[in-house]
């Protein structure tokens, strides 16, 4: 399994992932031009995309569908209702091509937002961003994946010292906003494994965050809880650069 994150960021997400041949997009809130970009790192055209999967209904993960019709489309309830959409639920698996897919919750202010577990022959791969926090059963189905795509929205203080709106700063740091750097190193933490290779740290805020603070903080939580990550890739994702993970 290989993925490219083309965009990652509040000014538009997309992820491609593919493994023989089949090739999936999570959330499409780019440019065509930035989906064509990156599809072809793989030579590929965006009509190869075999499906596209939801997370949630906020421009930035979904602006960009309008120019994928007609793409089968993946959502939960009350996300996205024109073209060919599939309705999917929260733990309840569907296969797509060779791909295993579940839908996990996550929590967000945004009706019925979800994360996803992708699985293909003996590799799994967790897809989990704009989440408040982790939900308990959540956090037990994915443990010991082989690659984690996880929300590291911000640094605390960066964000409290920002120009936003004080209502925003509390709706960003809400159990329905982002992950800060902190709390996302702490829970993969508690979910990596032996099978753990890769962790890419995404969606991080080009106002509240850096990429050095964000590995800063998971170097140091990590450290404390005293775990090696010498055989463990981290790394961010961007907003305005591809990042490529998984088996290239």
């Amino acid at each position: 399994m290989k993925f490219n994150i083309i965009q990652s960021g509040s000014k538009g997400n997309a992820t491609i992932i593919e493994h023989n041949g089949c090739v999936l997009l999570i959330d499409m809130g780019i440019s065509l031009k930035c989906l064509r970009d990156g599809c072809a790192i793989w030579n590929k055209k965006p009509l190869d995309i075999d499906a596209l999967l939801i997370t949630h209904s906020h421009g930035d993960h979904t602006a960009g569908i309008r120019y994928l019709d007609p793409l089968p489309i993946y959502c939960t309830k009350r996300t996205y209702t024109k073209g060919d959409v599939h309705i999917i639920e929260v733990e309840k698996s569907f296969s797509i091509g060779c791909f295993e897919i579940m839908p996990i919750e996550a929590s967000h202010d945004a009706p019925n937002t979800v994360g996803y577990i992708l699985k293909v022959d003996d590799e799994k791969l967790v897809y989990l961003t704009d989440t408040g926090f982790i939900p308990s059963n959540t956090l037990d189905l994915i443990k010991n994946a082989d690659y984690y795509i996880i929300e590291s929205n911000h640094d605390r203080r960066m964000l409290l010292k920002t120009n936003r709106p004080e209502l925003l700063k509390q709706r960003i740091l809400s159990d329905h906003g982002h992950l800060c750097n902190e709390d996302s190193a702490f829970y993969m933490c508690d979910v990596i494994g032996p099978k753990t290779k890769e962790i890419v740290l995404a969606h991080l805020s080009q106002e509240a965050n850096t990429p050095e603070k964000a590995l800063s903080a998971y170097e140091k939580v990590f450290r404390k809880r005293k775990i090696k990550t010498q055989n463990i890739k981290i790394h961010c994702a961007n907003q305005v650069e591809m990042t490529l993970g998984g088996k290239q």
